[in-house]
């Protein structure tokens, strides 16, 4: 293998505790121990195990990503007004959307969270998920059990 160079300017743990380690598998940086990323990073390649930080909350635990989510119109011919691994909506019928992901999920045991505007007010909103694929989700909104579009459809997919 090869010799590569590494310039650095400071390498140091804050309690003098930490490990760091440079792999000689190419590009790989594995940090551990109470490990601060300061300035401009950044992360290509994606993160092996789980992905854990303290946000301020007093202990650092798991974070669980959004693999995907969406804000649509969901009347007429349904429009996506922004999105993150959503590649489409299919208006399947009133009231009833399929949102297909650009990326599959791993499996279907993901969670789904949907919201919507109301079309008459301070009516009860249903939200029912049909069979979840990895493909897709597909679900049905309902007011009182009356199927409706929503001009402002909301969903986000947890995994």
């Amino acid at each position: 293998m090869a010799n590569g160079t590494l310039k650095v300017s400071n390498i140091e743990t804050s309690s003098g505790s930490g490990n760091i380690t440079i792999s000689q598998s190419g590009e790989t940086v594995t940090l551990t121990g109470n490990t601060t990323i300061s300035g401009t990073s950044t992360l290509t390649g994606g993160v092996t195990g789980d992905l854990k930080f303290n946000s301020g909350y007093g202990s650092v635990v798991t974070a669980y990503g959004v693999r995907a989510w969406v804000s649509f119109n969901g009347t007429g011919t349904p429009a996506i007004r922004a999105s993150g691994n959503v590649s489409s909506i299919t208006d399947v019928s009133t009231g009833r959307y399929k949102v297909n992901f650009t990326t599959d999920m791993p499996d279907v045991n993901y969670a789904v969270a949907i919201g919507s505007q109301q079309a008459n007010n301070n009516d009860s909103q249903v939200h029912n998920i049909e069979n979840p694929n990895v493909g897709y989700v597909e679900f049905q909104r309902r007011e009182n059990g009356t199927v409706y579009d929503s001009p402002y459809i909301f969903v986000t997919v947890t995994r």
